[in-house]
């Protein structure tokens, strides 16, 4: 992917995928701080998908990256167009940006203890990483059959 090009839709899902991928992979080392690296590549991944649901939409790349790394504002936004997640994912989703777990995990892991579980949020990165794809999908087809 070329820095100075746009990542396409499917770029973006592509590399969300590899994200979740790594993630799970890194859980099944023997648990240690593995924990903290597994959660951080998860939480991205959870931001590709829906990086990639909302470009689908329609929202123009520089408005996705004002979000920096806003997971709740994502959701609200993938929400009103459409994507229906449980309650208890979108419960999650928030807390994870009221609690700035990004940031804790990346810039001062001697808190990690104030974070949620890692397997709510292998859950939340399960049922993104579920529904996102078919709902671009189903985007792209309706975009095609308005042409």
């Amino acid at each position: 992917m070329d820095l100075g090009k746009s990542a396409g839709v499917r770029d973006v899902l592509n590399l969300a995928a590899q994200y979740k991928a790594a993630a799970i992979k890194l859980g099944e080392a023997p648990p240690s701080l593995n924990h903290l690296p597994q959660r951080l590549l998860a939480l991205h991944a959870i931001e590709l998908y829906l990086d990639a649901l909302l470009q689908a939409k329609g929202l123009d790349e520089e408005t996705v990256r004002s979000f920096q790394h806003d997971l709740g504002e994502r959701a609200r936004i993938a929400l009103a167009a459409g994507l229906v997640l449980r309650n208890r994912t979108l419960a999650h989703l928030a807390a994870l940006s009221s609690n700035t777990e990004y940031l804790i995990v990346r810039y001062a892991p001697e808190l990690s203890p104030t974070l949620s579980q890692v397997n709510r949020v292998m859950a939340t990165l399960e049922e993104i990483s579920r529904k996102v794809p078919k709902m671009v999908k189903s985007a792209k087809v309706k975009q095609l059959h308005r042409h």
